[in-house]
């Protein structure tokens, strides 16, 4: 992950003390600095470091589109002044954060020297009329809990705006003919979202192996090294050099065609090429902060890439199929797939086995992954219509199942159940082992996507956000 960079713009309004709102900003940076936030300041741009005119407006725009910052970080150390903050937002389109200190204890004679919370209201009014989305984090003191979580989940919602906009996805093949769930609309897209596909041909990938094969032998043989350390390798030494030239190759022409995520046609014409399967190549992907999923399901890598950002990497995804309910618990459900868990995932041994357990050939991975709390997401849309579905479920004990697997317990199970049928979600979900839904709901607001939920939750994420 690149680190997200954020605009600080501390504002004042003159009629209240210039002096307190100077020093609330500089202790608003020295608390960045303990949290150890990337930001660009505005200390060059007038003597105070403030923002409360257009002419300050004006130079806060060109040095923070010069710095290509990720957010934008509106500190209210007074009144501060609306019409600045909601021109420098608008000209920005970033993610906003506005926060203002707690305003201190009157003087004894009733005087105040900032009226921070007021001029909230103002601000939070006038974003609203420029048509700018924001995010609050409530008016608290500087070194409280709720402003350094806010803070620092500010940076997560940042990350994962960034991630949805710069997102390029390699498609390697076309879908699999029966596979009518996955179908997804390029051009819309392209059109409402900024995010493209570069298609290449089964074809141009098996020429890819080949050259690998021949000019990288060193970086074949490091995935090799890896599959036979962290593996029960059971298949033969040609096949598992093919599975290391596949993921080598589908690296490389990510790296080509500037991608950050890929999808395949994974069967039956890549076999009828390559003789294998590619579930342990993409797993291996996958653990490498690379989300590459099987049957071209464009959607789904979205929604790997999403979730992941919401934890800013610090877990990898799982992609599974929701396959089929628990045989004894009744809100508990089969997470499962032909091995696109990454590594990290596995408590049990990876295994590479001789053949998949639908395929007759080599090329898959089976292990189970780790029992904890895990976020599911799964961003899709149809008519026109886009959505991210997410809540959490609780990884409970099953039977054993090939491939890679895992159980969850729901809350209801019967209200995920309803969701995926009645769309506009399919089968195929991401999910990573901490709880980022409040972090997704809130970047629903910048995406132009509608947040939506299995479990009647809503209610919560708000009170977290507002930081009840």
């Amino acid at each position: 992950m690149d680190k997200v960079k954020i605009g600080f713009a501390p504002t004042r309004r003159n009629l209240f003390s210039a002096e307190a709102a100077i020093e609330y900003a500089n202790l608003t940076r020295e608390k960045m600095d303990e949290l150890a936030i990337d930001y660009v300041d505005i200390l060059n741009i007038n003597e105070d470091g403030l923002l409360y005119d257009d002419e300050g407006v004006e130079q806060i725009a060109e040095k923070f589109k010069a710095a290509k910052i990720d957010g934008l970080f509106i500190a209210n150390e007074n009144f501060g002044t609306e019409y600045a903050c909601a021109r420098l937002a608008k000209k920005l389109d970033v993610p906003v954060l506005l926060w203002g200190p707690k305003d201190e204890t009157p003087a004894a004679d009733g005087s105040r020297l900032r009226d921070t919370q007021c001029g909230l209201f103002a601000i939070g009014k006038v974003l609203r009329r420029f048509k700018v989305p924001f995010t609050y984090v409530k008016n608290s003191d500087i070194d409280s809990p709720e402003f350094a979580r806010g803070l620092q989940d500010f940076i997560k919602v940042c990350n994962v705006v960034k991630t949805f906009k710069q997102t390029r996805i390699l498609q390697v093949g076309p879908r699999p003919f029966d596979f009518w769930t996955v179908i997804c609309n390029e051009g819309e897209l392209l059109e409402r979202f900024n995010i493209s596909l570069s298609p290449v041909p089964i074809k141009e990938l098996v020429q890819e192996i080949e050259k690998i094969k021949e000019t990288r032998a060193e970086d074949v043989q490091a995935v090799i090294n890896y599959f036979e350390a962290n593996t029960e390798v059971q298949i033969s030494a040609k096949d598992l050099e093919m599975v290391a030239a596949l993921k080598v190759a589908l690296q490389s022409l990510c790296q080509t065609y500037g991608c950050n995520a890929g999808v395949i046609q994974c069967w039956t014409a890549l076999q009828d090429e390559i003789g294998i399967l590619p579930y342990a190549s993409l797993s291996l992907l996958q653990e490498e902060g690379l989300p590459f999923v099987c049957e071209t399901d464009v959607h789904g890598a979205i929604s790997e890439l999403l979730i992941e950002a919401a934890s800013l990497g610090e877990h990898r995804a799982i992609f599974a199929d929701v396959n089929c309910r628990h045989p004894e618990n009744e809100n508990g459900e089969l997470l499962q797939h032909l091995g696109v868990f990454a590594y990290s995932t596995a408590e049990t041994k990876p295994i590479l086995p001789q053949r998949h357990f639908v395929f007759d050939y080599p090329g898959s991975v089976a292990f189970r992954a780790i029992k904890d709390e895990y976020t599911l997401c799964r961003f899709d849309g149809d008519n026109g219509e886009y959505s991210l579905l997410m809540g959490t479920g609780k990884g409970i004990d099953g039977p054993y199942n090939q491939g890679t697997y895992l159980y969850l317990e729901f809350d209801n199970l019967n209200r995920l159940e309803f969701k995926l049928v009645e769309g506009p979600y399919i089968h195929h979900v991401a999910a990573v082992r901490k709880n980022v839904v409040p972090i997704l709901y809130e970047a629903c607001k910048y995406l132009g996507v509608q947040p939506d939920f299995y479990d009647p939750i809503e209610e919560d994420v708000k009170a977290y956000l507002r930081g009840d």
